[in-house]
Parts: structure tokens; sequence; C-alpha cells
């Protein structure tokens, strides 16, 4: 049970699993809250990560001190709800001053029912993160809070992220269509992981029309669109739990359809070419990551959301059931593998978001790579 924050200085507490706490206030909805927490380094954009489906079940953790300076507004949500289980911050608006806002950022986390809390030292938190990794956490607020002990009990009961499987419990449950921006070119089957709304939108104004299939979509329905290509989403969870998709993805390489994947559909062909999935120590999230296309040596500032990642060799071009595969992106901070791609038919992937909601434009140009491979196919 939740009630708002608003107007009130009701403490709150932040704990965990290793027992480390965290005291502040209440923000946003008063009560209980578990997840993984994790940090993200983003200094504008809160409103499209609360909102994107690849946050589910876990607490994020805001490294920029003041956060919901523009408030809320109805245009830049990436979903149909905020999909955190929890929010932290250290500074929190007193007042939102944006011409689009709407409403305040704790009045929308207090209408959703999301937990958060603030006042803490966020910067002590990311660090704790750091050099512990990612873990679970709970927050706890309201006037009869449980002891520490309790708490942390109960956040070592909450369950972890590895092993999660939960891209049906973000992804549509009905198909739809998201028409083409003037003349339809392509026709593409998208498969919902946890798509965020920006991104066939940007397909959209390729002259795409985009089909938003379930995530539990067969390959027999992703070729019922008649498409000319396949995309796969973004999405939460661990990808070594999705043997449905990389049965379907598998589908579509066997048929040589062009194919685009990102984030979790980066991770899904990573396992439908043989490579296997492991858990980053604490991710990437923000919208300020480098990372270098190793195609052209171009350095790009990117979009990310992961804590997962493939574990496919840099150094060499692989064998796999469905012809040659290389490394085609690098993050430069940690050399993990961000972006995969087919040398011997039309199929790529990247790890990140180049649908730039929130987020830099570096990587506009992917969609442009998947409509060449989509005219390739049909010359």
């Amino acid at each position: 049970m939740t009630t708002s924050t608003r107007g009130t200085r009701v403490p709150a507490v932040l704990v965990l699993e290793d027992g480390r706490t965290f005291r502040g206030r209440a923000y946003g909805a008063v009560g209980v809250t578990f997840g993984e927490a994790v940090f993200s380094t983003g200094m504008t954009g809160y409103q499209e990560t609360l909102t994107d489906p690849s946050y589910h079940r876990q607490v994020v953790v805001m490294t920029a001190p003041h956060v919901g300076n523009t408030g809320v507004n109805d245009e830049d949500p990436e979903s149909s709800r905020i999909w955190v289980a929890g929010y932290v911050v250290r500074d929190p608006a007193r007042i939102p001053s944006n011409w689009r806002s709407r409403r305040s950022l704790d009045e929308e986390l207090a209408r959703q029912g999301v937990v958060g809390i603030s006042g803490v030292d966020t910067r002590a938190l990311t660090r704790h993160l750091r050099e512990r990794g990612a873990m679970r956490v709970g927050i706890f607020s309201g006037n009869a809070l449980p002891d520490e002990g309790t708490m942390l009990a109960e956040v070592r009961q909450a369950p972890e992220m590895k092993g999660a499987d939960l891209s049906a419990e973000v992804a549509t449950k009905e198909p739809y269509v998201v028409p083409a921006v003037g003349d339809r070119k392509f026709t593409v089957a998208a498969v919902d992981l946890g798509i965020k709304g920006m991104t066939p939108h940007r397909m959209a104004e390729r002259g795409i029309e985009v089909h938003v299939l379930p995530a539990t979509a067969t390959a027999d329905d992703v070729y019922a669109v008649n498409p000319d290509g396949v995309f796969f989403s973004n999405g939460p969870g661990d990808p070594a739990t999705a043997d449905h998709a990389v049965s379907v993805m598998r589908a579509v390489l066997e048929r040589r359809t062009p194919l685009f994947g990102i984030c979790f559909g980066n991770q899904i062909l990573g396992r439908a070419l043989g490579f296997g999935t492991y858990k980053l120590k604490y991710g990437h999230r923000g919208i300020n990551q480098p990372v270098q296309d190793r195609t052209t040596g171009k350095v790009e500032v990117t979009a990310h959301n992961h804590g997962f990642a493939v574990d496919a060799p840099l150094d060499k071009v692989s064998e796999t059931p469905f012809g040659r595969a290389e490394v085609s992106h690098v993050c430069l901070n940690d050399d993990v593998v961000e972006g995969l791609q087919l040398l011997d038919q039309p199929a790529f992937s990247v790890q990140y978001h180049p649908e730039a909601a929130a987020g830099p434009h570096d990587a506009a140009y992917l969609f442009d790579r998947f409509v060449s491979l989509m005219e390739g196919q049909r010359a």
C-alpha cells in the first residue's frame, strides 16, 4: 500500500543486501519496494528512464544531484507507465519549471505508486555499487519503520535479477501497428521484449510500417506480416532465460531475412549465434557512454541500459551456424561487447539505444543501416 509524500518529510530508509543503509526522506509514494540497485549517469532524460520497460524490477539511483527540475510532461514517456521498482535522488526539485510540464515528478511517482527516497548521498551510494556491484535493495518509508534487521532480512528474500525472465511481463499483449510516415517503403516485424515507444517511431520516419508483436510471438507470427525485416527490441531480465526469443531469432536467421536487434536483442543474437552471456558487475546505464563502431572507427556517445553482456571474442572473426560473425562495436570504458554483425548475411545488433530517447543522436545511422540491408535484400 502506498500514499503520497507531497509536502511532507516522511522518513525513509534504503537497505542494501550487504547491510549498508542510507537514511533520507520519502519521495513519491510512501510504502515498501524491492529490486536491484543500479545507477544511471544521465544528467537529463529522467522521464524516459522511468518509463523504459528495461528498468522493470530495478531501483534506479540517479548520479545527477538535482532531479525533477523540468517536471513531467505528456509527450516524453517511452511507454504507458513508470517501470522502475524504486527511485533514489539526492536533491529533488522543489518547483518544476518547464513550459511542457504538467505536474511534478514527485506527484507522478506518487500517482503511479512508485516508492522513492530523497536526501541521501547518492555519490557514496554509487561508489558503493561500483565497488561491490549491483545488488538487491529495499526502500522502506513511513512513520512505523521496522528495525534494520527485519528490513535486511526482507531485502535478502527478494528475487535476484540473475535468472529472471521478465520480457513477457512488460511486452504488449496484443499486436499493434505503427504506420509509416509518408509512403510505406518496407514492413518490419518488431518482437517486443520491452520496446521503447521512440524505436518504432524512428523506423516509421524512414518509411517503415512496424508491426509490434508480443514477446510470445512465434516465427509463424513474425512471417504472417510478410516482413522485409525483423527487429528484436530492448527489454529487462537475464538473456540466459530467453530461450523462446532465441529460437525465433534462429528461425529468422535461417531464412536470411534482414535482422536488427538492440540491447536485449543484441544479447539474443549473441545466444542465437552460439555465444554466451554474463552479468556485468554494475552495468552500463546513462546517456554518456563512449562506444566505437569498429567498422568505421568512429567513436559515438551513446545511451545505455544493460546489466548483462555478450561473451564474444574481440580479436577475431567467429564461425557460427549462420556464417561468420564479428564484434562490430565495443565500449571504450571497459571493452564490453556493444554490437555484433554477421558477415555472410544481413543481420546486426547493438547493445545500446540508437533511438536517442533520452540521449545523443550519434547512433541514429543504425536505423539507416537497417534500411540499407532491406534495400539490398530487395535488390
